[in-house]
């Protein structure tokens, strides 16, 4: 039980430098595919998207890849925000035409570009009249979003100009939750291990 005490310890100091490393960082990753998007079609294209927000920086910084697409790329955004979490359309919320750095004319490829959240041009701009009419409240309404559940990343193409591959973006758990975690399950086969000493001894 000392090692698990131990565990705690080490995993309470963990966590707090975790959160002053972390602080204002969250992460948000999807799984692109055919059929994830409204409706869904029979597209054999699959993809990856990570965004990782910055609320201390106001930053967002956008990585994607993709690849096996039935038509050229056209366009890429994030659309938010949907009225149930997980399902549904909604209009695009990020940069138009289309995401700085984002290939076009492709079945294949990856972006990795970081937005300034400040500037107007990083949001479409019915996004911004919509959510308050500043870059600052258009860039909470995105985060709410992105935290709900209702926000998704979607690749439209020349074959699907509504959208071949989507994929609705879920926060990643932060580091302290996964250390949490891990300590709880090392503490539970530690006391497992000190019941079962107990008992062999007691015979």
């Amino acid at each position: 039980m000392k090692q698990c005490i131990v565990l705690l310890a080490l995993g309470i100091g963990l966590g707090i430098g975790s959160q002053i490393s972390q602080a204002g960082i969250m992460v948000f990753t999807a799984n692109l595919s055919g059929p994830n998007e409204s409706p869904p079609n029979a597209s054999l294209g699959t993809g990856f998207a990570q965004v990782t927000f910055n609320t201390g920086l106001h930053t967002m910084r956008v990585e994607a890849s993709f690849m096996g697409l039935t038509g050229l790329t056209t366009a890429s955004h994030i659309h938010a925000a949907t009225t149930v979490p997980g399902v549904g359309t909604a209009g695009v919320a990020t940069q138009t035409p289309s995401f700085l750095g984002f290939p076009l004319s492709v079945t294949f490829g990856s972006m990795d570009t970081t937005f300034d959240m400040t500037m107007a041009s990083s949001y479409r701009a019915g996004f911004i009249t919509a959510n308050g009419g500043t870059p600052t409240t258009a860039e909470a309404a995105l985060l709410s979003s992105l935290l709900a559940g209702t926000a998704y990343f979607n690749i439209h193409t020349s074959a699907f100009t509504g959208g071949e591959i989507r994929g609705f973006l879920h926060a990643v758990p932060e580091p302290t939750s996964l250390a949490s975690l891990a300590i709880g399950a090392g503490c539970v086969l530690l006391g497992r291990r000190f019941v079962k000493r107990k008992r062999m001894a007691s015979r």
